[in-house]
């Protein structure tokens, strides 16, 4: 999916400048595996992730975004991590301060495609081998949406 239309609306205002958004990362898991997909622009192995909607519930969202980019419906089970991400800086030069809202989420149906192009693979993936080409904040939000406990993990707050 291209950049939403209210990105680019608020780009036309304030240029290269920082914006504030919310953003979600689907941990979408179904019988001991997690979808992952490659990313078009990087390369990068992640979950779904995407921009929360002006108005929208970040959970509408990741689901919203999962069937998009992914062609998979499923069902948010619980919030499992909320953290600011550090700055963006991306390559045109805007920049970006997202807060996370990590979900765990249960696949419903569906099978797993590249459906917007924003990846260009996606798949189930084992939850006890997952390749090491995942970075490390990827892998903690999937952690997080692992824990047994079913509390959300929030940083700061110190």
């Amino acid at each position: 999916m291209p950049t939403p239309d209210f990105i680019l609306e608020l780009r036309e205002k304030v240029g290269t400048h920082p914006l504030s958004l919310s953003g979600v990362t689907a941990v979408v898991i179904r019988d001991g595996a997690v979808l992952l997909g490659r990313r078009s622009d990087n390369g990068w192995l992640t979950p779904i992730t995407g921009i929360v909607d002006p108005g929208e519930e970040p959970a509408d969202a990741a689901v919203r975004e999962t069937r998009e980019e992914a062609g998979v419906v499923c069902r948010v089970e619980r919030l499992a991590w909320v953290h600011q991400i550090p700055r963006i800086v991306y390559g045109n030069g805007d920049q970006a301060d997202y807060l996370d809202l990590t979900f765990r989420c249960a696949w419903v149906s569906g099978e797993p495609y590249p459906a917007d192009g924003e990846m260009t693979e996606v798949g189930w993936f084992d939850l006890h081998a997952l390749p090491a080409e995942i970075d490390a904040d990827m892998r903690r939000r999937i952690d997080s949406a692992l824990l047994g406990d079913g509390a959300a993990r929030f940083e700061g707050g110190r």
